[in-house]
């Protein structure tokens, strides 16, 4: 089937168009068709269905991939939405129509549509075809984003800029290590987020309770069949009853979607003007206000954070759905499509968000230095302590730098001269401090300890290919 255009709606605001036209309302019409087409492919292939037959009902489902064009087209959403309030399952409404559908041209095809299966193996099957595709696309976004932060983070690896906890000042980092905190759960995430897509790529096919028994002992060959034709996995039971694997992708997604959060948090901080020290790209209608002109508002970070926030209570809905009862649970997975649909919302919008940000970003070494330097040298402290407590012991060390921060914050001077000035009145602090090793710790580059092999760490992290392709790839369908 060639692969249909789906309509944007208001709500892509908050969503990436290559993740979330996998879940659109003619996506689903379009995936429940290829599902239906493949199983009576399949169940020819076995000898159940009639060659014939299993074409015809082919062909009709292969016309699905356009979408409605008429609101009283059979297929149109909210006619079949409206059906299924009423029938309890969209799939009731929707066989109804492909089998009238296959009647108009072949009554005696229409006798096979949908045989031996059962309402809920069409729709996880579709639900599994989306989330495979849509997988793909946000694998293939995430690749270009994580470049950008690990380029960041290359680039500035010596750029040194103040730490912050708790909101305030701590001691230096660089922006360089900043970004490869960023990055280093993105390369985790990546290969979490694959190998969790594998697991659930796979085929639905339980019949009514889930033994196949409709199929005359034909089902365990025509599920083969029928995922060779989807390009899925076959996973030797039926699984409608169990959603670990759902479960599993969607905290996946929530994973993905809080991790660009954190990086959209500091990138809205480090662009407050009072901070300054990073700054979205701008461009022709991006980040404005309707009532102050001169703003320029953190639009990918807000849209990051709001997926971010979104994204933990729809992975719990998936969790808590865990727990149906017997073969087929009721109201736990009869909106997995919506729920886990909108997972892939929040992880795609965030990624293409942050990864359009991280490209684009204007890095501000100098402010970065400027406030470090406002800082009054307080940022140094742990540093000297350190280095006194080499002299005289940590606890005296303490002390003193206690008294000294206490002094130049009561009188309003800077920390490296407070210090300067009770040397000259205190001959042990000027031993255990010359004046030569005051200027070294004073100096931010002086201060960034581990923060190069961390990087270099990270990046190995993220550019090692095993970790894009460590999960297994499902079988090609075959050749039309």
């Amino acid at each position: 089937m060639t692969d249909p255009v789906f309509p944007a709606t208001l709500a892509s605001q908050f969503a990436s168009a290559p993740v979330s036209r996998h879940f659109a309302d003619a996506a689903l019409i379009h995936a429940m068709g290829r599902f239906e087409a493949a199983l009576a492919l399949a169940q020819a292939e076995v000898g159940l269905v009639p060659a014939e037959a299993a074409h015809r009902i082919a062909q009709t489902c292969a016309a699905l991939a356009r979408p409605a064009a008429e609101a009283d087209d059979a297929f149109a959403p909210q006619r079949l939405a409206a059906a299924a309030r009423r029938a309890g399952t969209l799939a009731i409404p929707f066989v109804q129509a492909l089998t009238e559908r296959v009647a108009r041209d072949d009554p005696q095809a229409a006798r096979w549509v949908h045989y031996g299966a059962t309402s809920q193996d069409a729709l996880d099957t579709a639900l599994v075809l989306a989330a495979s595709a849509a997988g793909e696309a946000l694998l293939a976004q995430l690749a270009p984003a994580g470049d950008a932060l690990a380029a960041l983070a290359d680039t500035h690896r010596g750029t040194a800029m103040a730490g912050r906890t708790l909101l305030q000042q701590a001691t230096p980092v660089s922006f360089g290590w900043k970004a490869a905190c960023w990055l280093s759960p993105l390369a985790r995430g990546r290969g979490a987020l694959a190998a969790a897509l594998a697991q659930a790529r796979v085929v639905q096919l339980g019949g009514a309770s889930g033994v196949r028994g409709a199929f005359g002992g034909r089902g365990d060959a025509i599920a083969s069949a029928l995922a060779v034709h989807l390009g899925l996995a076959d996973p030797g039971i039926s699984w409608h009853g169990t959603r670990d694997r759902i479960a599993r992708l969607g905290a996946e997604l929530a994973l993905l979607a809080g991790n660009m959060a954190r990086i959209g948090r500091d990138l809205a901080l480090l662009m407050q003007p009072e901070v300054a020290e990073a700054f979205e790209p701008a461009g022709e209608g991006r980040g404005g206000s309707s009532a102050m002109p001169h703003k320029r508002n953190p639009v990918s970070a807000m849209l990051a954070v709001q997926a971010g926030l979104r994204a933990p209570g729809l992975a719990a809905t998936l969790l808590a759905s865990q727990a149906g009862e017997h073969e087929r649970g009721l109201g736990n997975w009869q909106s997995d499509w919506w729920t886990l649909g909108a997972l892939f919302e929040c992880a795609g919008s965030a990624t293409e968000a942050i990864g359009e940000a991280a490209a684009g970003l204007q890095v501000a070494p100098q402010a970065m230095a400027e406030n470090l330097q406002r800082a009054g040298g307080f940022v140094h402290a742990e540093a000297v302590t350190m280095a006194l407590a080499q002299a005289m012991g940590r606890p005296a060390a303490k002390a003193l730098m206690e008294r000294l921060c206490a002094d130049a914050l009561g009188r309003g001077c800077p920390l490296p001269q407070a210090i300067d000035e009770a040397a000259r009145q205190d001959a042990r602090l000027a031993a255990a401090l010359p004046e030569a090793e005051r200027r070294r710790l004073f100096d931010a580059q002086t201060q960034l300890g581990d923060a190069g092999s961390m990087i270099d760490r990270a990046l190995r992290d993220w550019r090692d290919p095993i970790a894009v392709h460590s999960f297994a790839t499902p079988p090609a369908p075959p050749s039309a």
